[in-house]
């Protein structure tokens, strides 16, 4: 061994010493190692599965899985201790012992959510990350899945190509967003429209109630079963698994896009996109963007058809064609691939970029960010939509993605799971602003421009409630302090409409001291 590797061997093996040391003398991190040793087989070391900050690797496992830099700032609430389970019994543990510790429990699978509530508090909290429990196991034979919530939708999408190439499953378009959040918050994706949402496909699940025990859907009950696909996991407990049926897909699937601006038609698109997307075969989606853009030194708007066909080119062509003749979709526009290709496309990735690709945790840098949902039930006017691009125009950095409903989103009743925006509803808009530079008065200037543009959409979207997407964390809704009912309602109705009462009477039962809560969870009732 060389002088320098020994000088090197020797302050690693120091600053360890030191960690340990310092973890030592952390009261807490003592409460809750020896908590969780009375209850994880002997024979493993429990400390391997914490991290305090004072642990070397404490701040890149918090960061690992940030995936919006606002909430990566020095100034930004950290968890006391992360607890990283690598087996279901050290979950149990984390449940049972962070209650006698007496710490909030965060629970982060993937990390997307967009307000950080998974991974950040304004108490002092712990971190149960779930990146380890991440295998997936497909059985063909009934055309199904075990899929623990740590995996994200990428590593699902890639397991599945590997036994079918026939198969998919009706998930969500950025391959790092966790399965736990996801599938727990409904989950949607291009094969919307063909299938409805991710939630409407899960058919058994594996979840640690507040008493630490494993309970199956048979062992929790159709109640918790039902208020698990689409209103939150984390006010009820902590999702470990869950069991979803595969579908069908083509062994060649459509793609095209196709962009236009304000002096090409633009708003003619806009319009007519609103009244045949939701309406038309329901094998097609179709996202339109809206965004201002600068083109020969003048501001303009720019409105984008993404679309995915369960088919060949000729047949959207001619759907299009026929439906839809302002959009001018010629064969050219389109390319034919295979679906777990057209994922890689919609994901934006190279074209010719391998499957592989979609088991990389760390595709894509975290920007600062901040997004806001509606539905849209009657289209928006042509004179409605002109304003619109004049305010858009205005307020410069603010995008909306317009995603198309209908097909078997009608046919699901909205009682079905929690989530409610069925029939009825014409297509979803996410708003989006993103920033690149650090600092409170940049990302006032933005978020504020989200807020602007979201008030000016009052006039066009659901009222009484006026809905939003939970998987769109919002906490401008509304937030819990005191976690009251009242509290709840205000951000509960927008998520849930009428699904929310029934949200409360099952975390009356199954948690009534609330232990597993967030900013915007589901409230009990209070006696």
């Amino acid at each position: 061994m060389s002088i320098s590797m020994a000088i090197s061997l020797l302050f690693s093996l120091l600053f360890l010493n030191i960690s340990i040391s310092s973890a030592a003398s952390n009261p807490t991190y003592q409460s809750l190692l020896q908590c969780l040793s009375q209850y994880i087989n002997p024979s493993q070391n429990v400390s391997t599965i914490l991290f305090s900050n004072t642990n070397p690797s404490y701040a890149s496992v918090l960061q690992a899985y940030i995936r919006n830099a606002r909430f990566n700032t020095s100034s930004t609430p950290k968890p006391v201790i992360i607890i990283t389970p690598l087996e279901e019994s050290h979950v149990s543990a984390a449940v049972i012992c962070s209650q006698k510790v007496g710490f909030q429990l965060k629970i982060r699978s993937g990390g997307h959510d967009y307000e950080g509530l998974s991974y950040v508090s304004d108490k002092p909290f712990f971190v149960l990350d779930m990146f380890n429990l991440r295998s997936i196991s497909i059985d063909m034979t009934d055309e199904s899945a075990w899929v623990e919530t740590g995996a994200t939708l990428g590593e699902l999408y890639y397991n599945i190509w590997e036994k079918s190439n026939v198969h998919g499953f009706p998930a969500g378009l950025c391959p790092t967003v966790g399965v736990g959040g996801h599938l727990s918050g409904a989950g949607y994706g291009t094969l919307m429209r063909k299938y409805g949402l991710s939630s409407d496909y899960i058919v058994d699940a594996k979840i640690v109630n507040v008493d630490g025990k494993i309970l199956d859907r048979k062992a929790m009950g159709e109640d918790l079963f039902w208020a698990i696909r689409g209103g939150g996991a984390a006010s009820f407990g902590v999702v470990l698994a869950y069991k979803v049926k595969l579908v069908r897909v083509p062994e060649t699937v459509t793609v095209f896009r196709l962009e236009r601006l304000l002096a090409d038609n633009a708003t003619d698109i806009a319009l007519k996109w609103q009244s045949i997307a939701p309406t038309t075969d329901e094998n097609l989606f179709t996202r339109m963007l809206l965004q201002p853009v600068t083109r020969n030194r003048q501001r303009t708007m720019r409105v984008t058809v993404n679309g995915l066909y369960l088919g060949n080119a000729d047949g959207v062509v001619a759907l299009l064609s026929k439906d839809f003749p302002e959009l001018g979709l010629k064969n050219e526009n389109c390319t034919e691939m295979r679906w777990i290709d057209s994922v890689l496309w919609w994901a934006n990735f190279d074209a010719g970029t391998p499957p592989t690709a979609l088991l990389d945790r760390n595709v894509n840098d975290a920007d600062f960010l901040k997004r806001k949902s509606d539905y849209v039930q009657t289209p928006i006017s042509k004179n409605g939509l002109e304003s619109l691009w004049q305010k858009m125009v205005e307020l410069g950095n603010v995008g909306l993605a317009c995603n198309a409903y209908g097909g078997r989103m009608d046919e699901i009743d909205d009682k079905e799971t929690p989530f409610p925006h069925r029939k009825g509803n014409l297509y979803k808009i996410q708003y989006s602003v993103n920033w690149n530079e650090p600092g409170n008065e940049t990302e006032m200037n933005r978020t504020s421009q989200a807020k602007a543009l979201h008030e000016f959409m009052t006039q066009f979207v659901s009222k009484n409630p006026r809905r939003a997407y939970l998987n769109y964390r919002d906490i401008d809704i509304g937030v819990a302090e005191n976690w009251s009912y009242e509290e709840g309602k205000v951000y509960g109705e927008s998520y849930f409409a009428g699904n929310y009462e029934r949200l409360v009477d099952v975390k009356t039962a199954v948690d009534p001291n609330n232990f597993f809560r967030n900013e915007q969870s589901i409230p009990p009732r209070t006696k």
